[in-house]
């Protein structure tokens, strides 16, 4: 799932077209089939990943920006268990498009969490897992 900007990048937008959700971040009705697609995905037995963000800040360097609400909702609806992911050094590698602070080729090191399982999790802890999860994650990022 990802911004559809990227279906304009002429080699992204190849990959992006054929197995990426695009979603238009300024349109709610977007969104909404978005996840309406990324819930049928999940009931087929499709994989998702998901930046929950929403988006890159333009601090530099990056700080874990403030999660969006829906993938919680959706792994609650679905009784999809969550594996939360830190990739802690990808900015030093490539920032962005690499245009302002130049990209170079390396090593991105990433952390894998146990998985957290939904089932036993209804919508009204939907906030608490988004706070349990941006924790995870940000604890492997100083």
């Amino acid at each position: 799932m990802g911004k559809d900007e990227l279906l304009q990048n002429p080699v992204l937008g190849i990959f992006f077209k054929t197995i990426d959700i695009s979603v238009n971040r300024d349109s709610k009705i977007s969104a909404f089939k978005a996840f309406k697609q990324a819930g049928e995905n999940l009931e087929k037995g499709m994989s998702l990943v998901i930046f929950p963000e929403g988006k890159i800040d333009d601090h530099y360097p990056p700080k874990l920006g403030e999660f969006k609400n829906g993938p919680f909702r959706l792994a609650i609806d679905k009784n999809i268990p969550l594996v939360p992911v830190s990739i802690t050094n990808v900015w030093k590698i490539n920032w962005d498009d690499g245009a302002k602070y130049g990209s170079k080729p390396g090593i991105c090191d990433i952390y894998v969490h146990k998985p957290i399982n939904t089932s036993v999790l209804a919508d009204v802890d939907a906030d608490g897992l988004k706070e349990k999860v941006f924790k995870l994650i940000d604890s492997k990022l100083v």
